[in-house]
């Protein structure tokens, strides 16, 4: 057991435990927020028949706690953890009804011989499992199952493909065949003689629509994050802030601080210097307005020094947005152990481009097919790229293609993945021995059929409920979550606070997206506590210009690991593909930059979890490729670390 859990000891560098029982052993590593002297874990019940290991938080915990007291439940530690055993000798599975956190977690029952196990209901934090031998192994990381049992380092096809046309990974798969992901919402219950049931506890619904004012809907929303940044400023260690410069983090902090939620609060920005697309001086700006201890770094990440460590941290191949929050986590870490963001804001509020797009294209295709496709396209395929993702040729192409898809939630699918590897990428770029083991895949399914379970007629509604419930958990949050834990720090999400979630839900749709302005609810409420200049600035993303800011680095990493593609080498894709993508983008033809980045990280990730090498040796080799690169006189490479 120590060696599993020391696999995930950076979750938890403050304390390890476990417990042996007849058939059960539970491991825990402990990171110390609420009850540093006594809350370790696992912990048990009066008579230690029922015991409990949990990752998160219980928000409410000090709600619940007197309740049960009352009820003759002696409790051994002030932890919020403890609340749930209790709960759950109460209410069995009903406990998680009542409680208002982030949490996964696992109960073992001595007397029913049971295993009792469940996922906050917006995946705020993991829950991986495997059936093995007859038994169940879980973790909150895919890296200690693959120490409990290596013969785990088996790639799941359908997941690689779901990764290469979506840039995530939909609950319950994983990037591993045997390895499952919990879903956000559900409970799982494994019986000592195998059986093993997963449900759905909590779904969210759209009905029926508040009838309040506009303005009386701001008021009550602005009361309601209040109230959720109170539960979650719960704790017995400070908490910081992340602050970006956008709407989100920005938001809460003027909140905190204009309702003295916090004396002294430290927020936390990192500057990234490419022409306009810097956020830490709007960031700093709104320090100095709400007087908090700000602090900020300006970064030039480099890839080549910390490419495989991000891909091994993530245990699954991710995206930029990684590198950016590892280097605010480390910053943030060096003076905290908590800290709330903005994750879950555009899925809450409508932030992304699409939710208006998707509007547009439904509209456009109504044109004729042989107008659209014989007269517009070839004008718009003609049209260049640019040098940015959000250009005119890229809007333009985009809108073209959405129009051909049919019904509405594959338009809001290939919305997602238009910049990544598209059905016609996949069928070049795949063998056709891979192909065929991938003849029942279907990537995108679960957020088409999330889509599709929102019987609302509002197309805002369906498409934030398939992001809020698939896309979120399985890509920011999941970034979040392993880049912060493995510095050590826990990060809280107010937007992603069950109850404000199922408040804001049932706000108008027209008022989250109207026409072709995104969060105007939100951005209603930060006209009455944000500077100006921070709502006149135009959304850019926390790790938009990345691939940009670090092209020269890219081509050399592309060049290093895709020019003989191990992926290629043992039959899965197909090397000229690969190559023929690599000259586009080089010579300016089309900007596969997107996908070259697809490929580059599930290049690395293949290399370290299915043959098995070392972040130490990948690193070294990159080193060598690097210095033998510039010995050759390759002076155009503006390396970071080579002035």
């Amino acid at each position: 057991m120590r060696s599993v859990t020391a696999a995930i000891a950076h979750r938890g560098p403050d304390g390890f435990d476990h417990l042996r029982r007849s058939q059960a052993w539970l491991g825990h590593r402990r990171l110390s927020i609420i009850d540093l002297e006594g809350g370790r874990q696992p912990i048990g019940n009066e008579d230690g028949s029922v015991w409990i290991v949990c990752n998160g938080e219980i928000y409410n915990y000090r709600d619940l706690r007197p309740a049960l007291i009352a009820k003759g439940h002696v409790f051994t530690t002030e932890s919020d953890c403890e609340v749930i055993l209790h709960l759950y000798e109460e209410e069995g599975e009903d406990c998680l009804q009542k409680l208002r956190g982030m949490f996964a977690f696992a109960i073992w029952d001595e007397r029913k011989q049971r295993l009792f196990c469940a996922r906050d209901r917006l995946g705020q934090k993991p829950f991986y499992y495997t059936h093995h031998d007859g038994g169940l192994l879980f973790a909150s990381e895919i890296k200690a199952l693959l120490k409990a049992d290596p013969s785990l380092r088996q790639m799941n096809a359908e997941a690689f493909d779901e990764y290469m046309a979506l840039r995530l990974i939909g609950a319950p798969k994983s990037m591993f065949q045997g390895i499952s992901k919990l879903s956000p919402g559900h409970f799982m219950t494994f019986t000592s003689d195998g059986r093993c049931t997963v449900q759905r506890y909590w779904d969210l619904d759209y009905e029926p629509k508040s009838v309040l004012s506009e303005a009386a809907l701001l008021s009550e929303l602005e009361e309601r994050l209040v109230d959720c940044l109170k539960y979650h400023l719960v704790s017995d260690v400070p908490v910081g802030a992340f602050m970006s410069g956008g709407l989100d983090s920005t938001l809460l902090v003027a909140l905190t601080k204009k309702h003295k939620l916090a004396d002294d609060l430290q927020t936390f920005t990192i500057g990234l210097p490419y022409d306009r697309y810097d956020e830490a001086p709007t960031a700093r700006s709104v320090a100095k307005a709400f007087g908090t201890t700000h602090r900020e770094e300006t970064i030039t990440p480099s890839l080549l020094t910390e490419l495989p460590r991000l891909v091994a941290t993530l245990d699954e191949p991710s995206d930029s947005l990684a590198i950016c929050m590892d280097k605010i986590a480390a910053l943030a870490s060096r003076h905290v152990k908590v800290v709330f963001g903005g994750d879950g804001g555009d899925e809450l509020f409508g932030g992304y481009d699409r939710y208006y797009g998707n509007r547009i294209a439904g509209h456009y295709a109504n044109i004729p097919a042989f107008i659209r496709r014989g007269i517009i396209r070839p004008i718009v395929d003609r049209l260049p790229d640019g040098k940015w993702y959000k250009s005119l040729g890229h809007q333009l192409k985009w809108l073209d293609r959405l129009a051909d898809a049919e019904p509405a939630s594959a338009r809001y699918l290939e919305s997602l993945g238009y910049f990544y590897m598209r059905r016609s990428f996949r069928d070049d770029l795949y063998s056709d021995d891979f192909k065929a083991r991938l003849a029942t895949s279907a990537p995108g399914r679960v957020m088409m059929d999330a889509f599709d379970r929102v019987p609302e007629r509002a197309l805002t509604d369906k498409m934030l409920y398939a992001d809020g419930h698939m896309r979120l958990p399985d890509h920011p949050v999941l970034i979040s979550d392993r880049m912060t834990m493995a510095h050590g720090l826990e990060a809280r999400s107010p937007f992603m606070d069950h109850e404000l979630v199922e408040f804001v839900a049932k706000a108008p749709a027209s008022l989250k997206v109207k026409g072709r302005t995104l969060r105007h609810l939100q951005v209603e409420l930060c006209k009455r506590v944000l500077p100006a200049e921070v709502l006149e600035r135009k959304k850019q993303g926390f790790s938009s210009a990345l691939t940009y800011m670090l092209k020269d680095e890219l081509s050399f990493l592309q060049s290093h690991y895709l020019k003989q593609s191990t992926l290629a080498a043992d039959g899965l894709l197909n090397q000229p593909v690969i190559d023929k993508m690599r000259a586009e983008h080089k010579a300016g033809a089309a900007d596969h930059g997107h996908r070259l980045w697809l490929l580059l990280n599930s290049e690395v990730w293949y290399r370290h979890y299915i043959r098995d090498e070392s972040v130490d040796d990948l690193t070294t080799e990159i080193s060598e490729a690097k210095a033998k690169s510039l010995a050759d006189g390759n002076t155009n490479m503006r390396l970071a670390d080579a002035a």
